[in-house]
Order: structure tokens, then sequence, then C-alpha cells
């Protein structure tokens, strides 16, 4: 039995040594080119990322790579769709052509071996070569013109994609093949579904939505309505909109928390909006979205210079709906520091054309910046210098006004001082008819020394006015001793210190008492 098993085994490869060696060539071949080409892609790949030390790229790919995973391949293999999906295009077209060309070798295998066991090969010898055997002899083909592997190859290829039988067909001598023919039909059906599935899945993938999803190159630090901000800009080249667009920002820098735990990668959300608004955008056109830096920002504590040092990265997302296809897409991209341009502001890109009578978006501008004037400091200290002006302003004046030291007729009225507020101190105090000029408090109060005995050092003025005129309204001073601290937050801006800053000391001691 062992004996006639290997004759039949190698009557098999006699026959089927010279197509499977063609065959094997062929399936090598096609597949070292895409293994050289990818050991050349990942050495290049994983050489640049070594170079850039961020978590996402530029054009937004993530820079982290899953290693030491257990039972990863057979993982993949489970959700074999999604890894060929996933997977480039140069093993989707491998797999795709494999996929073919195995089953339609494995099936011509198995026509050829029924055809040997039937005896059609030894028939068609005898009939070509010998007709005298073949007299008195009936015999009728399982597969007709099935003389070899070659053609039991062309007979499985015409079965599985349905061409059209010629001189080969099946015929009803042989159940098995009958049978084999319906399996194959079957197989080859699924395989062809499974495999345009998948090359139409990589086809309509929102992922390729994302490469036309602009980002500027840099983000900038400039203040807006007096608020210092952080701002990029965001775009979409193509003429279909993303719908429900909205964008968000993430801080990834290490952290140390008050039980000493590490966190290297810790990420902090960034409130973000469209021109200082809402997170949902009109993606229209090019749109500049902001973070103001407050108090609640983690960016609040960092100056010009510590923002050179800091080692940190700014992730922005851009997600919406595709208009033409009503899927989900996301476009990311990040900032490093040295990204980070300081005292720049985004150059317009929209314009009005009158020809045409359409608003036009110059792509070529849309990284363009341009300089600003910008406080180096960081926004704590900028905030601690209004605050401290506001303090010294109020206990200085407001005071004075309520304990009834500087009496102000009906005609006179004083705002409230805000602490919060940006707004100068000159331009706080206002008549009804009449507002007091800038500068008052230095120069127009100086004129009211009358020669009472009074003189300046260091800016200290002493005099014994009995009355004086402000903006065309009188003050009356009581006989009581008057010493108030005023400060410029003009001056103390440009100084750039809150402690150094130059004052102005007004000290009235009157000797008589004026009449009321």
């Amino acid at each position: 039995m062992s004996c006639k098993i290997f004759a039949i085994l190698s009557n098999i490869f006699c026959h089927f040594q010279a197509e499977m060696l063609f065959l094997l060539v062929c399936i090598i071949i096609i597949t070292c080119l895409p293994i050289q080409s990818l050991l050349w892609y990942r050495q290049t790949r994983f050489s640049s990322r070594r170079v850039r030390k961020r978590v996402i790229f530029k054009h937004g790919e993530c820079n982290v790579v899953q290693g030491n995973v257990a039972k990863r391949r057979r993982r993949y293999l489970q959700d074999i769709f999604t890894t060929l999906v996933d997977a480039q295009w140069r093993w989707t077209m491998l797999v795709f052509a494999l996929s073919f060309l195995i089953s339609w070798a494995l099936f011509a295998f198995v026509w050829w071996v029924i055809a040997y066991a039937h005896g059609d090969f030894e028939y068609i010898y005898n009939r070509d070569f010998f007709p005298e055997r073949n007299v008195n002899v009936t015999h009728r083909m399982c597969v007709t013109e099935v003389r070899s592997f070659v053609s039991a190859f062309l007979y499985s290829v015409e079965t599985q994609t349905t061409i059209g039988y010629g001189n080969r067909f099946v015929t009803e001598e042989c159940p098995e093949a009958i049978f084999i023919m319906c399996l194959q039909c079957i197989l080859g059906v699924f395989i062809q579904a499974f495999m345009v599935g998948i090359v139409f899945a990589k086809l309509s993938r929102p992922k390729k939505r994302a490469q036309t999803l602009l980002f500027s190159r840099n983000a900038v630090i400039c203040h807006r309505d007096g608020v210092p901000c952080l701002m990029f800009r965001v775009g979409d080249m193509r003429k279909s909109h993303i719908i429900e667009a909205h964008v968000r920002a993430q801080i990834i820098r290490k952290k140390i928390t008050k039980e000493g735990e590490i966190l290297p990668f810790y990420q902090q959300e960034l409130t973000v909006g469209a021109d200082g608004g809402e997170d949902r955008l009109m993606f229209i056109w090019p749109t500049t979205i902001v973070h103001k830096i407050d108090r609640n920002s983690p960016l609040y504590m960092l100056s010009a210079s510590d923002m050179l040092k800091e080692r940190f990265e700014v992730v922005c997302m851009l997600e919406g709906v595709i208009e033409s296809t009503g899927m989900t897409t996301q476009a990311r991209s990040s900032y490093l520091p040295s990204e980070i341009l300081w005292g720049h502001r985004f150059v317009n890109v929209v314009s009005f054309r009158k020809e045409t009578g359409e608003y036009e978006v110059d792509y070529t501008l849309f990284n363009n910046t341009y300089d600003v004037d910008t406080p180096l400091c960081s926004a704590k200290q900028l905030d601690d210098v209004k605050a401290e002006y506001a303090k010294n302003s109020k206990l200085g004046l407001e005071r004075a006004f309520s304990a009834g030291l500087m009496h102000i007729p009906s005609t006179i009225s004083v705002d409230r001082l805000d602490p919060n507020s940006d707004e100068s101190l000159d331009s706080r105090l206002q008549t009804r008819n009449n507002s007091i000029p800038n500068g008052v408090l230095a120069e127009e109060l100086q004129p009211l020394n009358c020669g009472g005995g009074g003189g300046s050092t260091n800016g200290s003025y002493h005099y014994v006015p009995p009355s004086f005129t402000v903006g065309g309204s009188a003050i009356q001073i009581p006989s009581l001793a008057l010493s108030t601290n005023l400060h410029s937050i003009n001056e103390k801006t440009n100084s750039g210190s809150s402690s150094s800053s130059s004052t102005n000391n007004l000290t009235i001691n009157p000797t008589t008492t004026p009449n009321t």
C-alpha cells in the first residue's frame, strides 16, 4: 500500500514539477519587492524619528511604536480586515494578488488530482500517441481536455472568475468534480467580495480627507484685546466643507505631583476657540484658533525667555464630518516651543475681489506672520503690575474721596476704580462736562503751589493752597494733612518693574483753615 502511494506521489511530482517551479518563482519575485522597499522605508522612517523628538509629527502621524505586545500577530490576524485596511498599499495589493493566485493554484491542483485519479491523463496520452490502444475503450473524462497542470490551472481560473468554458468543461461522470466546482465558485465570490471591500475601505477612508486640512507652520503669541493669547491657524483647501467642525488642543509636558510622582507625558486640555469664541467653527475659510493665556492656562507663568527653555508640545486636533461622505475625520498637528513665535501675528489671507464679487483666500500667505509690540514678560507678571497699580490707585485716591479729605462738588463724578480694569487712572477721573486730561496729576497740580512756602524735592511737592480748581470745578481742602501716592500705569508697564517705578508724592500741609 505504501509503495502504491509513493508511486502516485512520484508521478504527481514529475508532472507537477515544472509548473510548480514556475509558479513558485513568480510568487517569490512578487513577495521580495515589497519586503525590500519596506526595509528601506522602516530604516529611513525610524532614523528620522530619532531626530524629531515629538509625539505628533507636523503632518499628523503619531510618533509612537507599539512594542513587546504579547501574541501580536495572532491578534492582528483575528482582525484581518482592519489589519489589511490599515496596512500600506503595497501589502494590500500583495495580499489581493496572492489571494487569487493561491486559490487558483490550489483548485488547479485539486482538478489535476481528480483527472489523474480518474485516468484521464492516460486516456489522452494513448489517444494522441497510441490510438490503437483506445480501440473498443469507452472512457468519459471528468473534465474534458485537462491534459496537464497548466490546463488544470486555466480551467480553475475559468471556473472561479466565470469567464466561460471552451473546450474544457466538467461532466456528470464525476460527482466529486461537480462538488469541487460549486465549492470553488462560492469561495471565489467570497474572496472577490472581501478584497473589493478592503480596497474600497482604503480608498474611502476619512484619514485621506485630513490631508487637505492645513495647520499653520508656526504658532504665535501676541496680545488681543489686552490679553496675551496663543494662536495658530487652520484651513481647508477643498470646496466641500467640514460640517460640525470643532478644534481641541492639549499640552504635553513633564509634571511632578505633590506626592513626588513623575508624570513624563502629562496631558492638560487647553481652552481654545475660533477668534477667542467657542470651539465650534464656521469653517469656510482659514480661521485663527485662539487660546487665552489667563490664570487657568498652563502657559500663564511662561515668559519669552522661559518659552525657549521649557520642554513641552502643544497638540492640536481638528475634527468634523465630511460633507460629501458623511464620515468623521480628524486632522492633527503639534507645535514645539521652538515653533512658537513670540510677538507675531498672522497675515490676513481673505480679500474681496470686486471684479468677480467673491472672497478670495490666498494660501501663499497662510504661514506668513508679522512683528507686533508684545511685552516679553509672562502673563502673571503683567497681571501683577496691573493689580499693584490698581491697588495703589484705589488706596490713594478713593480713600481720600470717601474720607472727605478732598471734597468734589456734584458737577464732578469719579468712576469707581476697578482693580481688574486696564483703563488708566487719568481717564477714570471725569466730570460731566469736562474731563481731566492725561497727566493732570503730575502737571496740573504742580502749578497749584501758590507760593505758600512750598518746595519740591525728588518729585515731592509741599504747598499750602487755600483752594484750587481742577477742570473748571472748585476743590476745597480741609486743614488736615493729605498724603497721596500716585502711580502711572503707563510708567510701570514701560519700566517693567512694579517696585522700582518712579512715583509722584503729593503732600499737602495747609497751615490755614480754608473758608467753606
